[in-house]
């Protein structure tokens, strides 16, 4: 049996992706700063979320994945059970832990919080991050979670509020924060820096043509920080190219970039708007086109470019990128349409929001 207790519980749900983990890990430690919650994290084992979560300080609790076949099988016919299975083992979850606010960011864990949510009556808020609402986050509102965007038009109804971030990425980067990634990777602080991301799920185009193009971008009088993806291959050294697996401190890297070539995921968008960095977004062109509409916005408004996957290549990416790192005045004006967009305070808006929900308010 719970506890009973006077501090505010909250159980957040998005696993999986970064794209779902990072909003909810944002939210949380706004909960927590703000309104002295006590924040457990819903995932399941298979997902990103059982390194990310316990290494931001949240304990995680698992239940049982539950993936979607996408086409007749076995597993689609076990898919009730399992579903029935996930809901249970939320269920006892959230009373065990006498939770009073559920709120979830999308993906395949979320959709086991909102049906057991509505089965205890617990409040609960749905977040959708992208510009399209997924199926998870569309059930959710229709089982009477309130529903609340990144941006309008998403196909669910709801408030908008932007991507939650982590306030370390919501401030623009100091000169002190530039010295320190310099240090950490061993770069030049005199170069200008392109910082690329192809760590991220379907991101092998973007290494692949960096790898053609590298060469070229360092030759011109640049320099490069690559993050290659832990599961991926290293890339060949090359004198002012610093590749490494994985980058932990995305502040950091934020503040030594002057440009960053990257995927356009909803919370990747979001982060390097609000650092005020110049950008370079190849979309996935996967799923319902929801990465090219993230990033429309910031690029319809100068603060961004856009390269079509099925356009990259490595003579490409060399051009755009030396264009734009050798244009600094071209790049001061992306930096102040990035900076006057106001982005970088949505995880304390749904924090407010959430504890507003809360039994005991």
């Amino acid at each position: 049996m719970a506890t009973p207790t006077t501090q505010l519980r909250v159980l957040v749900a998005g696993g999986g992706t970064a794209g779902h983990i990072e909003p909810a890990l944002a939210v949380a430690e706004a909960l927590v700063r703000d309104h002295g919650a006590e924040v457990l994290a819903l995932g399941t084992p298979k997902g990103l979320e059982t390194d990310l979560v316990p290494a931001r300080g949240f304990d995680l609790k698992l239940i049982d994945p539950v993936p979607v076949p996408r086409k007749p099988s076995v597993a689609l016919l076990k898919l009730p059970y399992r579903v029935v299975r996930a809901v249970r083992q939320t269920q006892a979850i959230i009373r065990k832990h006498n939770i009073d606010v559920v709120a979830g960011f999308g993906g395949y864990v979320s959709a086991p919080a909102y049906i057991a949510a509505r089965l205890t009556r617990t409040p609960f808020v749905v977040h959708e991050a992208n510009a399209r609402a997924g199926m998870a986050n569309k059930l959710g509102v229709r089982l009477g979670g309130v529903g609340l965007n990144a941006v309008a038009d998403s196909g669910m109804p709801g408030q908008v509020v932007g991507v939650p971030i982590r306030a370390s990425l919501s401030q623009q980067p100091t000169a002190a924060d530039r010295a320190a990634a310099c240090e950490l990777w061993g770069l030049r602080p005199e170069l200008p820096t392109l910082l690329v991301t192809g760590g991220s799920q379907g991101a092998r185009s973007i290494n692949n043509a960096l790898a053609v193009a590298a060469p070229a971008i360092v030759a011109a009088g640049f320099q490069i920080l690559h993050a290659y993806g832990k599961k991926n291959e290293a890339p060949d050294a090359v004198p002012g190219y610093v590749a490494v697996p994985y980058i932990e401190r995305m502040d950091l890297a934020l503040a030594v970039a002057d440009l960053i070539v990257s995927r356009a995921g909803a919370m990747t968008v979001a982060e390097v708007t609000a650092a005020a960095v110049p950008a370079l977004y190849v979309p996935l062109p996967h799923g319902n086109g929801e990465q090219a509409l993230n990033a429309m916005p910031i690029v319809n408004a100068g603060g961004a470019q856009l390269i079509p996957d099925s356009e990259l290549d490595g003579t490409k990416l060399a051009e755009a990128v030396i264009a734009l790192l050798g244009d600094a005045d071209l790049r001061q004006h992306m930096s102040r349409v990035a900076s006057e967009t106001g982005l970088g305070h949505a995880a304390e808006e749904v924090a407010t929001i959430v504890a507003g929900l809360s039994r005991r308010a």
